[in-house]
C-alpha cells in the first residue's frame, strides 16, 4: 500500500508571512522540519507539498521564483536523505473561483488521481496544515488531517476552541511537523 503525507508549505515547513514569501531568501525553514521530512521519506512515505500561492496571481513573485524556493528546499533536504516527491500549488486568487485553492479539495484530489491512490490509500493519507482551509481540503477529499501549532496554527486552534467548531474536534494537534512525525512513526512502530 502506498503511503503519502501531504504537507502545506508556509507555516508548516517554512516560516509564514502575511506579506507572502516572495523570494528564495525569504524562504526560511522552521526548526526540525527538514529532519521530519527526511524521517518520513526514510520510513517509506512519499511527501508531497500542496500549497496556495496567490502571490503569483498578485504578481508578487513569478513561477521561476516559486521554483527557486522549491529547489532551495530540495537542496536543504538532500544531505539529510529527504526530498519532496512533488509540489502542487494553486496560483490563483480567492476571487478566481478555481477548484484547486484550499479549502477546496482540488489539489488533493489531483494528487490522488496522479498517483492512482485507492480509496483506502487516500483515507490513510495525512494532510498536515496550520490553517482551517488545509483541514477542510483534506476532510473534503477524504484524508486524515492534522493541525500543527506553527504558522497560523495557534490562531486556527483558538478559532476551533472559541467558536466550538465541532467538525474539527477529532483533529489531532501537534506542536510542529517534527512532533507530528514523531507521533506518526511511533504509532506505526506499535502497529
Amino acid at each position: 500500500m502506498k503511503q503519502f503525507i501531504i504537507l502545506d508549505r508556509d507555516g508548516v515547513i517554512n516560516h509564514d508571512s502575511d506579506q507572502f514569501i516572495k523570494s528564495a531568501d525569504e524562504f526560511i525553514v522552521l526548526p526540525g522540519s527538514l529532519e521530519a521530512i527526511a524521517q518520513l521519506c526514510q520510513a517509506g512515505y512519499k511527501v508531497i507539498v500542496a500549497t496556495n500561492q496567490s502571490g503569483i496571481f498578485r504578481q508578487l513573485f513569478s513561477l521561476n521564483t516559486l521554483e527557486a524556493m522549491h529547489n532551495k528546499l530540495q537542496q536543504l533536504l538532500q544531505p539529510l536523505g529527504g526530498h519532496i516527491e512533488q509540489f502542487y500549488f494553486c496560483p490563483h486568487g480567492p476571487e478566481d473561483k478555481c477548484n484547486c485553492r484550499k479549502p477546496l479539495p482540488g489539489m488533493i484530489l489531483q494528487i490522488a488521481k496522479d498517483y492512482a491512490l485507492s480509496a483506502d490509500e487516500l483515507s490513510s493519507t495525512y494532510v498536515v496544515g496550520d490553517s482551517l482551509r488545509d483541514l477542510d481540503a483534506g476532510l473534503t477529499a477524504g484524508t486524515r488531517v492534522a493541525l500543527v501549532k506553527t504558522g497560523k496554527g495557534l490562531v486556527s486552534l483558538n478559532k476551533i476552541t472559541e467558536e466550538h467548531l465541532t467538525q474539527y474536534s477529532h483533529v489531532p494537534v501537534y506542536n510542529d511537523l517534527a512532533d507530528f512525525t514523531h507521533h506518526l512513526l511511533q504509532a506505526s512502530i506499535r502497529d
